[in-house]
């Protein structure tokens, strides 16, 4: 399960950066690596065709994730480190721009 999570979302990383992800997400464990992958399918249902965000707006929209997903009550630490690692992947790997372009394509 670990390995097809780290494949997956790789796969959503700009083609360039996706080796650097790859590398990041090793480093995860499996229930960080399921959040991230949470919010990537989220943003994939939910989004509106922008591909450029700063970082203070990513943020603001994994903060409004947090409000919203359903999951077992994690610790209020947890949640938050688990925000911070999605944060830190989405800027590193551009993973963030792969998304919202993949959602243009389907669109069209």
């Amino acid at each position: 399960m670990r390995t097809a999570l780290i494949s997956a979302i790789t796969a959503c990383a700009e083609q360039r950066f996706q080796k650097r992800a790859r590398s990041f997400l090793l480093g995860l464990s499996k229930d960080e690596l399921q959040y991230i992958a949470e919010f990537l399918g989220a943003c994939m249902l939910e989004s509106v065709g922008r591909s450029a965000f700063s970082r203070r707006e990513l943020a603001e929209g994994i903060a409004q994730f947090e409000q919203v997903r359903r999951a077992p009550a994690d610790s209020l630490c947890d949640q938050e480190h688990k925000m911070i690692l999605l944060l830190e992947y989405l800027c590193r790997s551009r993973t963030y721009s792969a998304v919202f372009n993949s959602r243009i394509q389907m669109l069209r």
